[in-house]
């Protein structure tokens, strides 16, 4: 079977483990030459979840960053990929998302939630 030349899979804090793991076998297996995410909000900005949770303990040094530039940056990470597509009309959201990019993550935070999705669905 051919192998593709991109890969997408979900991506993001919403993602479970399952759906993780999965990709990073599947990108593992098929060597694409680039891995993309796509619904890193899980389908919007506006959900409750993005009002309760703070993302930003995602980002290292980075007290400025909005919650959906950390939700958003952090999504790089979940499975790890080279490029997020979202999906608006809104020139100051892609702004938003597009000055996200100079946040760097927290890679031992994201290392320890990804241990707390598996000891959960261990449970």
């Amino acid at each position: 079977m051919p192998s593709p030349d991109v890969l997408m899979a979900r991506v993001g804090l919403l993602v479970g483990v399952d759906v993780l793991e999965a990709a990073e076998a599947l990108a593992t297996r098929w060597c694409p030459s680039q891995v993309w995410g796509m619904s890193p909000f899980g389908g919007s900005t506006s959900e409750a979840v993005w009002e309760r949770f703070d993302p930003r303990i995602f980002l290292r040094d980075s007290p400025s960053a909005t919650k959906i530039q950390a939700a958003f940056r952090s999504s790089y990470g979940l499975p790890r990929v080279d490029a997020v597509a979202v999906g608006t009309d809104d020139v100051d959201h892609l702004r938003e998302l597009t000055e996200a990019l100079t946040y760097e993550v927290d890679e031992n935070v994201v290392r320890e939630y990804r241990q707390l999705l598996k000891a959960r669905q261990r449970d």
